[in-house]
């Protein structure tokens, strides 16, 4: 759970309710998890490494969870997720051993999983520092972490379409869509919550649409769409809704007509410390310089390019 200092911008009860309508048709909106799920092993397969119990942490209908049994890097999969509806379905599509389980909170006792992965699910965590912390503890040293989350990229053209429609038609904006970490933030946080090996970095998808409302369905089939505490969202108008989709044809169009949605994948990666890791170097103990490795001749840090010493 999230600590009493944090604030809770998204409402855990929604995110679950949102999961478990769009696990009715699952199969028909999945295709940014089977994307993502697809990358993540490919990611795996970097590491030479055997992999026995493996955690899937917020694992929709099981779709990762599946491509682990399928992989002969994993051995045992658990995976969790806050819909009982979605885990239900995980459990029955995969054989998975499931269980039902808030995003803030990660299953398992201290050193339990070689392998932490997560795909589609963390963006939606009030408490980040928090669970990251508490994916740390749930690995056993030298664990691996991935986790593929949407970033603060996200679906820029209807954050920006929906912003411009509210100010001109009602004078302000109201939330209207999850605010996520950007590329320095994630970074920050894998340093401070005490990962080995950190690597943070970017991939973006861009999916296209004949109009706004194909694009807002998806969204509500993925089980995407806003999960802010009820008291901080007023409906959406319908001539909000209208001017929203003309400014949306018009700036995010392509030549064809149909629509662009850009979705920013901000990926993960780290290790549980274990003595074995390699260590950096102290300040100041490399026995040779970098500019003798590559052959170039040192500057002191005030001497231009060009000019002699005397």
């Amino acid at each position: 759970m999230a600590s009493p200092s944090t604030p809770n911008v998204f409402d855990p009860i929604r995110i679950a309710a949102h999961r478990s309508r769009a696990a009715r048709r699952w199969p028909k909106y999945d295709f940014l998890k089977r994307r993502l799920s697809s990358d993540l092993i490919e990611r795996l397969e970097d590491t030479p490494r055997h992999f026995d119990c493996a955690l899937d942490l917020g694992c929709h209908g099981g779709t990762l969870a599946a491509l682990f049994r399928a992989h002969g890097q994993v051995g045992g999969v658990m995976a969790s997720d806050p819909s009982p509806a979605m885990a239900q379905l995980a459990a029955r599509t995969g054989g998975l051993e499931t269980v039902v389980s808030s995003l803030e909170r990660v299953p398992g006792e201290v050193g339990s999983f070689d392998l932490v992965a997560s795909v589609g699910s963390l963006h939606w965590v009030n408490d980040l520092p928090g669970v990251l912390v508490q994916v740390r503890r749930a690995l056993k040293p030298d664990g691996l972490f991935l986790a593929a989350l949407f970033g603060a990229g996200t679906l820029a053209e209807l954050r920006t379409s929906l912003a411009e429609a509210e100010t001109t038609l009602l004078g302000g904006v109201s939330p209207r869509i999850s605010p996520l970490p950007g590329l320095q933030d994630a970074a920050a946080l894998m340093q401070r919550t005490g990962f080995a090996l950190p690597v943070v970095d970017l991939d973006r998808i861009t999916v296209r649409y004949d109009t706004v409302f194909h694009l807002m369905a998806d969204l509500r089939g993925m089980g995407e769409q806003a999960a802010f505490p009820s008291s901080r969202t007023r409906p959406l108008k319908r001539n909000v809704l209208a001017a929203m989709a003309e400014i949306y044809r018009e700036r995010f169009a392509d030549p064809d007509g149909r629509i662009r949605a850009s979705f920013e994948v901000v990926w993960l990666s780290g290790w549980a410390p274990a003595p074995s890791q390699p260590k950096p170097l102290r300040p100041g103990s490399a026995k040779a310089s970098l500019a003798a490795a590559v052959g170039a001749t040192e500057q002191s840090a005030g001497e231009k390019a060009g000019q002699k010493k005397p």
